[in-house]
């Protein structure tokens, strides 16, 4: 179910900036009022977040172990001074380089 995002109103209709969000079906009407203190409130547009080509949740899931081993690439994070372990594709398994 969406987040939907609410604002306060005074009785002239301006917003008050007092926001808060609730978690609502898209089928539920509006809220018109607070629903812990009544006082009336408008529900302010925002825009959606989808996870496109080009978002955060889908840059994690092309540069995920998984998908860099299928596309034939190697990856190693970093274990310690110099130390180097392999987490994804071929190669050795670690590379270490010996201090100066």
């Amino acid at each position: 179910m969406p987040t939907y995002v609410y604002e306060t109103i005074d009785s002239n209709g301006n917003g008050t900036g007092e926001c808060f969000e609730v978690i609502q079906a898209m089928s539920e009407d509006a809220l018109t009022k607070h629903p812990e203190t009544g006082k009336p409130v408008r529900r302010v547009p925002q825009v959606p977040n989808i996870a496109g080509k080009w978002s955060e949740m889908k840059a994690k899931s092309q540069l995920s172990n998984k998908n860099l081993d299928r596309m034939g690439m190697t990856r190693y994070e970093k274990r310690g001074d110099g130390y180097y372990e392999k987490t994804a594709g071929k190669g050795p398994n670690t590379i270490h380089r010996p201090p100066d």
